[in-house]
């Protein structure tokens, strides 16, 4: 019964900081990557469809990236999709293709960058103090059943705090790796 809380509560844990990772994988760093198109979708056919899902999605270089639809007359709306998502460049519609030019990242951007990072790292830390707190409740529950004694809820408890420790000690490695890779020039 414990070890279904330890199991369920790391696996929740697990997926917060995949969440977090997605997130910044929608991040600019010094190398531009098409992850950064991932949250935009375009009018397809009047339902909103992943970009990569509408388009060949291609970083042609460290500050390029090339767009080209599947269907010539998606491009106006790709282009106003682009504009939409607001991530910090305006797309060059050459009429078959969008081309996304990235001018290299100042310091400022790069430290901005860092801040949304950090605050990604924050919303996955408090996501594993709540799994932590969900998971403390149920031991709780089931020591005011009877089903467990007070020294098992309370050893179920540690073991509960160590969990949370080592995810946020990975949120942090990660935030870590995450920042050194923005501020890299």
């Amino acid at each position: 019964m414990l070890n279904d809380i330890y199991t369920e509560t790391s696996e929740h844990m697990d997926k917060s900081i995949e969440a977090m990772k997605r997130d910044f994988k929608t991040l600019r760093t010094g190398k531009v990557s098409t992850t950064i198109l991932d949250n935009i979708k375009v009018d397809y056919y009047g339902n909103p469809t992943p970009l990569n899902q509408a388009a060949n999605v291609v970083a042609s270089d460290a500050t390029t990236i090339s767009i080209t639809p599947w269907e010539k007359t998606m491009v106006p709306e790709i282009e106003k999709a682009i504009n939409e998502a607001n991530i910090g460049v305006h797309p060059n519609n050459d009429g078959d293709s969008v081309k996304l030019f990235f001018p290299p990242m100042t310091t400022e951007q790069r430290e901005e960058i860092a801040k949304q990072a950090k605050a990604m790292a924050e919303k996955a830390k408090v996501a594993i103090r709540n799994i932590r707190k969900d998971s403390n409740n149920t031991v709780k529950d089931l020591e005011k059943e009877k089903e467990i004694t007070q020294d098992e809820s309370k050893q179920a408890q540690d073991k509960i705090q160590k969990l949370t420790d080592e995810h946020i000690a990975k949120v942090e490695d990660t935030l870590k790796t995450k920042t050194d890779e923005i501020m890299k020039v």
